[in-house]
């Protein structure tokens, strides 16, 4: 990776850290005001981001896809009918090894999106698929091509597989059958 790359890169993961911090603060701000929806403090968040000089446009719009696709993704784990579970199930791993301030922002940011989860939960049903390159959260990524299982501890851009370098994943829930190769 060249060193422009690498700043980028470096650029777009302190913004999805940072955009998810303001995300929550938006949403505690607002508490038991009018509480903004997801997409109205990614905005906001996003806006800010770019306004500080933090990210460019375009990092700012594709990293505030991608915590919107990992937000809302847990509210679509948390909302499911058939778990009671919390968010360790979606993260998948010892909640000592994620950094405190992430779990607290994810889990804050899902429960306040899971009433909307609820009503959208009949178009949702087709899971959405994380690229390479991209950024993601903690968990597990599971290769739609052969299922092998990346983990990812902390925020991070996605690499291609490391068994047959695909580029396709889905998020592995705790009920899924992982077969990490």
């Amino acid at each position: 990776m060249s060193e422009p790359e690498k700043k980028d890169s470096d650029r777009q993961l302190h913004g999805y850290e940072r955009m998810l911090e303001r995300i929550t603060e938006l949403l505690e701000e607002a508490n038991d005001k009018a509480r903004p929806r997801l997409r109205d403090a990614l905005e906001r968040a996003r806006k800010r981001a770019i306004e500080l000089g933090e990210l460019s446009q375009e990092e700012a719009a594709r990293v505030a896809d991608y915590i919107r696709r990992d937000v809302e993704d847990a509210a679509r784990y948390l909302a499911r009918p058939d778990t009671d579970d919390d968010l360790r199930g979606w993260f998948r791993m010892d909640l000592a090894l994620l950094e405190n301030w992430l779990l607290d922002r994810f889990t804050s940011i899902a429960d306040k999106t899971r009433l909307e989860w609820l009503a959208l939960q009949d178009s949702l049903r087709q899971a959405e698929t994380w690229r390479t390159g991209e950024v993601t959260g903690p968990g597990q990524l599971r290769c739609e091509n052969c299922g092998k299982v990346l983990q990812f501890r902390a925020t991070g851009h996605i690499p291609p597989c490391g068994g047959c370098k695909g580029t396709a994943f889905r998020r592995v829930a705790r009920e899924d059958d992982t077969t990490d190769d």
